[in-house]
């Protein structure tokens, strides 16, 4: 019998499906992931559905600002109005999937199986992405469906098979897998669950207000590459003026996630766990 027959190396060796069932495993594992996507999910159907079902023209537009006439919505638009409430749910878990085992020092443990480290990364990125685009995509088509119900008869009631509608809910789904993303990425590069979170919210709610102090020349120029209305752009039903097209808007978030991505795969490999 030779050396090799007696050692279980090769049994075990680190491959990157079995890395990806581990974080499967863990994903799974965790209440925090069963109650954070119900959470979500329901996020998105309710208020889109409230949304739809108090809808009056030349009201005030729900969760718009002052002013704001609700004549000028689509039915695509109220239907997703907890696009924002879900995506700090989904940001949220994707933060707690990777942060949270720094936080418990699961980490280590994670890294001494794992030596080589970015397939660690990429599989968390892998396992959370899909399952957040398959549930709030479905989510959007529930909260799409019920709205119809609210809009029965109304000038802007929208059926699935209306040009963009699919479009546009799938688009939410996208956006929202890409924030879980970048949330398994921010947790990562800060190893805090409470930092990533802030950063997270900055970026998507606070960001985009702040930068409306600076000129206006300026800030028309840059609002649209904003992570979060270029992310509002990829499920947004007709494009305005001062926004990007969806394609572009996808192409600018998928971006800013890449990048999130790349910082944290440096700090993976670069510093100690």
């Amino acid at each position: 019998m030779t050396v090799t027959e007696l050692t279980p190396t090769a049994a075990y060796k680190v491959t990157g499906p079995r890395v990806l069932r581990s974080e499967w495993a863990k994903f799974w594992s965790l209440r925090s992931s069963w109650i954070t996507l119900g959470v979500a999910v329901v996020l998105l159907i309710v208020f889109g559905a409230i949304a739809s079902a108090t809808y009056s023209p030349g009201a005030t537009a729900q969760g718009g600002p002052p002013g704001a006439d609700s004549g000028d919505q689509d039915a695509v638009s109220l239907a997703l109005l907890g696009v924002t409430f879900a995506s700090l749910a989904v940001g949220v878990l994707g933060v707690l999937l990777s942060a949270g085992e720094y936080t418990t020092g699961m980490i280590r443990s994670t890294l001494t199986a794992v030596p080589r480290r970015l397939p660690v990364l990429w599989s968390k990125a892998a396992v959370i992405g899909p399952v957040i685009l398959v549930l709030t995509t479905l989510g959007a088509l529930a909260a799409f469906q019920l709205g119809t119900l609210g809009l029965d008869g109304e000038k802007i009631a929208l059926s699935l098979g209306d040009d963009g509608v699919l479009r546009s809910l799938a688009g939410a789904g996208l956006y929202l897998a890409l924030v879980a993303v970048a949330g398994v990425a921010l947790g990562v590069l800060l190893r805090s669950s409470a930092g990533a979170i802030a950063v997270l919210v900055g970026v998507l709610l606070i960001l985009p207000g702040l930068a409306s102090l600076l000129p206006d020349s300026l800030y028309d120029t840059i609002n649209p590459y904003f992570p979060s209305n270029a992310g509002s752009a990829m499920y947004a039903l007709h494009q305005s003026s001062d926004a990007l097209s969806p394609g572009a808007g996808l192409a600018v978030f998928a971006g800013w996630v890449a990048l999130i991505l790349a910082g944290a795969a440096w700090r993976l490999t670069k510093s100690d766990a």
